[in-house]
């Protein structure tokens, strides 16, 4: 066992001297010369509306917290405006006498600002609801393009009210950034 972990310190060392530092640790320099060849984009802004559709909603558990639960579900939201589509949303909504916090995954499938079709994922969002006023705020990161056009959307949500059906209406406005 001993020779073991002398040949296998042996060879590390060995590693160490025959591996340049710069193929592991590039220099500094090299490193920020990527950050100058980044590819151009174009920011616009943009501005909408939404409808998150509750009655439609697949609740997959409901776990009981001393405040209030926690459930995770399977939702969907239309979006109309500069962004076009509709976003499968699985929030895990935190609920207590007080609030809703929702946080989760969404995908959203559509068109932003008239281009070709594109899907984008959101692992970041927040969404926070006073349950006492109803009046809700979010931010939205549609940052991860899993298909269509270079585009990343960065969203401010407010919610405008109930629709005559118990659906939740919202406005949005914020920016998209196309990489040209």
């Amino acid at each position: 066992m001993r020779f073991q972990t002398i040949a296998l310190a042996v060879a590390i060392v060995f590693a160490c001297v025959l591996v340049p530092a710069t193929a592991v640790f590039p220099p500094a320099s090299a490193r920020a010369g990527a950050a100058v060849h980044a590819e151009p984009e174009t920011v616009q802004p943009i501005s909408g509306s939404g409808v998150h559709f509750l009655k439609t909603a697949i609740v997959h558990s409901w776990t009981p917290t001393a405040t209030g639960g926690i459930q995770r579900s399977t939702e969907t939201v239309d979006l109309t405006g500069d962004l076009t589509g509709r976003i499968l949303y699985h929030p895990t909504s935190v609920i207590d006498s007080q609030s809703l916090v929702n946080t989760g995954h969404q995908v959203f499938s559509g068109t932003v600002l008239g281009s070709e079709p594109v899907m984008l994922h959101d692992d970041t969002f927040r969404f926070d609801v006073d349950l006492h006023t109803g009046t809700g705020t979010g931010t939205v990161h549609l940052a991860d393009r899993l298909d269509g056009p270079k585009v990343r959307c960065d969203l401010i949500v407010l919610s405008t009210g109930i629709t005559a059906d118990g659906n939740v209406a919202a406005d949005y406005t914020g920016e998209c950034r196309f990489k040209n």
